[in-house]
């Protein structure tokens, strides 16, 4: 009977450890169910007391961005001892860049985790979209300046791996369900709405070149708002002139308002490029990655020509950031979206190629988008999206706009191809919806990236466009294109649901459609 009963305790103790490591309460049982198991067991394993008992989806999601956090730190600690590396200026530029992506990485990692941040989940996918970008982006650095052969191989890690698996967790928790008010999405609030729609809104700082306001440079201005006390709604008056700067907004200065005279009349440019050894991250001729960002009546250049290659006007890096009755002009990369949630009403854009491009969530509305003439063999291409994780909650949204040729490209239409668009990243998404579509664009309508690479992966879709380059029957025969039909396929695109304006929008005043 002893030994019956001895049988019977070991063979439970054995069924118990048996089914244990298949209980949902389990690490391995959890990062099974993520793209990237291994990483995710190995720091995990043996860590139970410190991250707890994790008896659900909602435990897990906290836990992996817990340790996607601790590895980010380890990794930006370890890029910055790295700097003592650098064997050249282009080396230096693309690790600079890094230690600044690393930095706005850990931001958004520890905001998404912050018990006093009100994050939802689509909040959420957003900033782990973003800081996914940001590495991409630090090492895209080091690819374009051809620095990649030495540094990149002592920067490698786990972290974009287990950011990745936070986007496969968070993933389908929720989707936003949004509108439009007063032609605006509702994040835009409603003081902002104000501020955007009234003629000269009250600024808190005036620039003038002549000496009429406060300050004659742009940099000044933002400098001495740096200073200011909290975080509200600053406006700066940028009064007509032609300001040759190159503008920085951080991600601690938060809710700055830019507003000039019109676009024709308040222009900022720069000339960094890639060519002249610029990242393209860091040749934008205004950057600005402080969330709540809105610019109104400006225009913004970049005079580095075609032949520099990668020039760019504006990054943003700013969530729920807005652009109202704006210019962007520059030839290869002229508007870089880069990450977060955007908003574009009334722009006008030119370029040449990928010039609309980047990692963002962005939405376009009745925008002027100009193709120009670049150099001999180039084809124009308008957009570059760079989704490089089938989760994250980013693609380019272009909507009820015109898509032309500009003065200097009419003349030559027949040399130069015009292209919506073509994949940069193996995830590559863009829509554009009821448009009008110039006879520019070739009938294929898209363009190859590097032989097949994304055409399976892509999505690229169009929806009730017209005018003389919107046919589809002669567009590419790839699996992720698609002509769309269903409204609702259509509808996932608009500011309501792929950006959440309804939450934020309204208080910008910047008019806004949130459905199609």
């Amino acid at each position: 009977m002893a030994m019956k009963l001895a049988f019977f305790v070991l063979l439970t103790i054995s069924t118990s450890a048996f089914f244990s490591s298949a209980l949902p309460n389990d690490v391995n049982w959890w990062c099974d169910k993520t793209p990237n198991p291994e990483p995710c067991k190995h720091f995990m394993s043996g860590k139970h007391q410190k991250y707890g008992l994790i008896m659900g989806k909602s435990d897990f999601r906290k836990v992996a961005v817990q340790l996607a956090m601790e590895r980010a730190l380890t990794a930006e600690s370890h890029t910055k001892w790295l700097g003592q590396k650098c064997r050249n200026e282009k080396e230096r530029a693309a690790w600079a860049d890094c230690v600044s992506l690393y930095e706005d990485t850990i931001l958004q990692l520890n905001q998404t985790l912050d018990p006093t941040t009100k994050c939802t989940d689509f909040d959420a996918q957003t900033w782990l979209s973003t800081a996914l970008t940001n590495l991409e982006t630090c090492h895209a650095g080091f690819m374009e300046l051809n620095a990649s052969d030495y540094m990149l191989p002592l920067m490698s890690n786990n972290v974009t791996k287990l950011i990745s698996n936070t986007l496969a967790i968070n993933n389908g928790s929720s989707s936003p369900v949004d509108s439009y008010k007063k032609g605006f999405p509702t994040w835009v609030k409603r003081g902002d709405r104000k501020l955007l729609q009234t003629a000269a809104p009250r600024p808190n700082i005036v620039v003038a070149q002549d000496g009429s306001g406060n300050y004659r440079t742009i940099k000044a201005a933002i400098d001495a708002a740096a200073k200011r006390s909290g975080s509200g709604r600053f406006v700066i008056r940028i009064k007509r002139g032609v300001y040759r700067e190159n503008i920085e907004i951080d991600n601690k200065m938060k809710n700055i308002m830019l507003v000039g005279d019109g676009m024709k009349y308040t222009i900022i440019t720069g000339s960094r490029s890639v060519g002249g050894g610029s990242t393209t991250f860091k040749s934008g001729t205004v950057i600005v990655t402080g969330s709540g960002f809105i610019a109104r009546g400006i225009t913004f250049r970049n005079t580095a020509g075609p032949q520099n290659h990668q020039a760019v006007a504006l990054r943003s890096s700013s969530d729920l950031s807005v652009f109202y009755q704006c210019g962007f002009e520059g030839y290869q990369d002229t508007l870089y979206t880069h990450s977060q949630r955007q908003f574009y009403k009334e722009c006008y854009i030119y370029g040449t190629v990928d010039f609309i491009f980047g990692n963002a969530a962005v939405v376009f509305q009745n925008c002027m988008i100009y193709g120009r003439r670049g150099m001999k063999g180039q084809q124009v291409t308008i957009t570059a999206q760079g989704r490089t994780d089938s989760n994250q909650n980013t693609g380019i949204s272009i909507q009820n706009s015109r898509i032309m040729a500009a003065s200097d490209l009419k003349p030559v239409l027949s040399s130069f191809k015009t292209y919506l668009g073509r994949p940069w990243k193996q995830y590559s998404r863009t829509v554009f919806l009821k448009n009008y579509i110039d006879s520019l664009v070739d009938p294929a309508g898209w363009l190859e990236w590097d032989g097949n690479f994304a055409l399976n992966t892509l999505y690229y879709g169009e929806y009730r466009n017209f005018g003389p380059g919107s046919s589809t029957s002669r567009r590419v025969k790839w699996r992720g294109y698609r002509v769309i039909t269903n409204p609702n396929e259509a509808s996932r695109f608009s500011v309501a649901n792929f950006i959440a304006g309804r939450s934020w929008l309204p208080g910008t005043s910047v008019p806004f459609h949130s459905g199609l």
